[in-house]
């Protein structure tokens, strides 16, 4: 890269001091000469003859010198865009820039000429009738002061006149035949003239005295005019007049309009910052309203001070924002229908059927010990070896593990004990990558970037992000944050090309009331974000289900025992003994050897044992691109989950759940009643309340009542507020 070629894009005129010093000690450390710098700096009015060379030798010598990265930053800031950033070239490959993002059709520049048929008056009249109204105060200075600078002898303007209209001008114009000196005073023919841009009160020149903030002065001296005229007019600038100076910059008097001083600030602002980024770099003295353009209709030394052109670009401030902000904000054009109606394009395939798709995104939600990381493992597993996962199938391809949260031999193990546990062979392992990140973890934002820089060399089909609460960025309950937060997902989705799957905690408390999707702690965002949404709920197993199972593994153990040494054991028992723990112990103690027995009870018994901490899930779906499927109830059998193919998860409600309208047996009081109808509004309210509020609604639809009967229920606890809307939330305590 040709470091003297990107200087081109940067204006010493517009970098301070040690800006420009930088520069230099990148050039010498890069390998360039203390003239190369010498060259480059002859273009600001600062620039000082021997300066750069006699601060060459002092450059050197630092552990921490100063690159030709600087030099690119520098060239960034003032608006030069590189192309293909981070893209890979081979040997021959090109390296190309663009500058900013408007149009460059004219990039060589617009030539401009003096008028053959200058007209003072008429330059004058034209530009006072554009800029002003008629009972306008105008600032204006034909005198001069002589003043010393860097060895030269300066001609810069005084205070000025400013005590006429733009009326009174006008008519001394229209009446001075053509000698303008009578209206203005004789200007110093080598320094020319100069007029305020804003209208006055009559009573000084200050910025304090400007009585519209209607225009800002567009001045650049870092490029040929002919390339500033080119720049102007590309960006539509909404410029009512455009002068010559009869130097080397044109003047360009740009509408903003404002309706202060403020909104005059912010909008100069973001004028500067449009031209800066496509290489017009602007004085910075221009932002003051009562800045001093050069006066058309006047002689500046051997050239003329002109119009080049007069309303050109957008009407108004707001017409060339919005003409900015559509060609700058990088997002698609909108599509007719009927464009693509008989050429659907194709849907991303699934990579697990039936949830999600491939490059789409999907959050894996649960309370603590869940085994929701043994679960995302599981999934890893099943995509690396093109496998099921909880019963869905899924599109092999490789996948990369983001663990935040273990301590990287652990995290280890966990595969090698998740294979295991599923019995499946691992055929496939060069399909999984895992970076470990404990200890290292970062934002979200801060950790995007490594990440698709790491993910577009591997082709991942998947990665997985377990937990997600380690890099969050901001508070997890605000919207606009988690927004922010959650878009970084979307990138990586877009760079990569590949899903993305990440899992959160459920928020506390009781969750057995709420809808799926808002369980996940923090900001809805997190629910509505994904494209698929699975969330674990924790079912209440009831001592007579983990007896039936425990039953059920007992009499497992021994029909296996049993048939070793009795083959024929079908016709030795009926089907019911096999299914009864006496029974099969009975059958078990007479066909089994003493030793052989004892160590089929002892894995019985192991058996019942692991069931007691076996634990059951009712997972849900959130889906956006499939139709919801039925509700899967699962065992977390450690280390694994497993289906429940009996059945026996179903009638199990999830815990916390509380069913008002369920027969408890025996008639309840009048008080029971009464407090099991408090209790069930409490609840409700824990499950659907959002912000500190939710509606009657809602609150009829968690308890199974009407919305009339909650109404009573509200006023009979006597703690909660409602209004006409339907609107209902805790009363503040007293």
């Amino acid at each position: 890269m040709d470091l003297l070629e990107i200087l081109q894009y940067i204006p010493p005129s517009a970098l301070d001091y040690q800006e420009w010093v930088n520069v230099g000690m990148a050039l010498k450390h890069e390998g360039y000469s203390a003239s190369d710098w010498d060259t480059w700096s002859r273009n600001d009015s600062r620039y000082h003859s021997g300066e750069c060379f006699s601060k060459w030798e002092s450059f050197g010598g630092s552990d921490t010198p100063v690159t030709a990265g600087t030099i690119v930053q520098l060239a960034k800031d003032h608006g030069l865009k590189f192309g293909g950033e981070f893209r890979e070239l081979d040997w021959d490959g090109e390296i190309s820039y663009e500058e900013g993002f408007v149009p460059s059709s004219e990039s060589e520049g617009v030539k401009i000429s003096e008028p053959a048929d200058f007209d003072p008056v008429k330059q004058i009249s034209t530009y006072l009738e554009l800029l002003f109204e008629p009972d306008e105060h105008v600032g204006y200075v034909t005198e001069v002061y002589e003043h010393e600078r860097d060895g030269k002898t300066i001609l810069s303007p005084t205070r000025g006149a400013y005590d006429r209209t733009a009326g009174q001008l006008l008519d001394e114009l229209s009446r001075c035949g053509g000698d303008i000196g009578a209206v203005f005073g004789d200007a110093n023919p080598e320094a020319g003239a100069w007029v305020r841009i804003n209208p006055l009160d009559g009573r000084g020149v200050k910025d304090s005295n400007v009585t519209d903030y209607r225009y800002v002065l567009i001045e650049s001296d870092s490029l040929p005019v002919e390339r500033q005229n080119a720049l102007v007019r590309e960006l539509e600038l909404p410029i009512v007049t455009l002068t010559h100076t009869g130097g080397k910059s044109l003047h360009a008097v740009v509408r903003v309009d404002a309706k202060d001083r403020e909104e005059y600030r912010r909008r100069v602002a973001f004028m500067f910052d449009v031209c800066r980024k496509n290489g017009l770099e602007i004085d910075k003295s221009c932002k003051n309203p009562s800045r001093l353009s050069r006066f058309p209709g006047f002689i500046r030394g051997e050239h003329k001070q002109f119009l080049v052109d007069t309303n050109i670009g957008k009407a108004s401030f707001e017409e060339w924002k919005d003409y900015i902000d559509e060609i700058s904000d990088d997002l698609p054009d909108a599509e007719n229908a009927a464009d693509f109606w008989d050429d659907m394009p194709e849907l991303a395939p699934p990579l697990i059927d039936g949830v999600l798709r491939q490059g789409h995104k999907m959050l894996v939600a649960g309370p603590s010990k869940a085994g929701k990381s043994f679960g995302l493992i599981e999934l890893a597993i099943a995509i690396a070896e093109g496998g099921e996962w909880l019963g869905f199938k899924c599109t092999q391809g490789k996948v990369w593990y983001v663990n935040l949260e273990l301590d990287p031999a652990s995290c280890k193990h966990r595969f090698k004990d998740v294979y295991k546990g599923l019995g499946i062979e691992p055929k496939n392992l060069h399909n999984i990558d895992i970076w470990n990140l404990r200890g290292r973890s970062i934002p979200m934002d801060k950790l995007a970037p490594p990440l698709i820089r790491r993910a577009k060399k591997n082709g991942y089909a998947a990665i997985i992000i377990d937990p997600i609460y380690k890099v969050i960025t901001g508070d997890e309950n605000s919207a606009d944050q988690m927004a922010h937060f959650c878009n970084q997902f979307d990138k990586v989705c877009s760079e990569v090309g590949c899903a993305v799957i990440y899992c959160h905690h459920h928020s506390k408390g009781y969750q057995g009331g709420k809808r799926s999707m808002d369980r996940a702690s923090g900001s809805g965002v997190f629910a509505r974000d994904p494209d698929a949404l699975l969330d674990f709920t924790e079912l209440a197993v009831t001592d007579a289900l983990t007896k039936q199972q425990q039953d059920k593994a007992f009499c497992e153990v021994c029909e296996k025992w049993v048939r070793r040494f009795l083959p024929s054991l079908d016709d030795k028992c009926s089907p019911d003994d096999l299914f009864s723990p006496s029974g099969m112990r009975e059958i078990a103690q007479k066909s089994l050897p003493d030793k052989s027995f004892k160590l089929m009870m002892a894995e019985a018994e192991a058996a019942k044992k692991a069931l007691t901490a076996r634990t059951a899930w009712r997972i849900e779906g959130t889906l956006r691109e499939f139709p919801r499927f039925e509700p899967l109830n699962v065992w977390f059998d450690y280390p694994v989950h497993k289906y429940d193919s009996d059945g026996v998860l179903a009638d199990c409600e999830a815990e916390g759940e509380f069913d008002p309208r369920k027969n408890l047996g025996r008639k309840k009081s009048k008080a029971e009643n009464a407090a099991e109808r408090k209790t069930a509004i409490e609840i409700a309210f824990e499950g659907c309340e959002k912000d500190g509020q939710t509606t009657v609604k809602q609150l009829a639809q968690a308890i199974g009542k009407s919305i009339d009967t909650v109404y009573n229920y509200l006023d009979e606890h006597g703690g909660f507020w409602r209004d006409k809307k339907g609107n209902v939330g805790r009363k503040a305590e007293s």
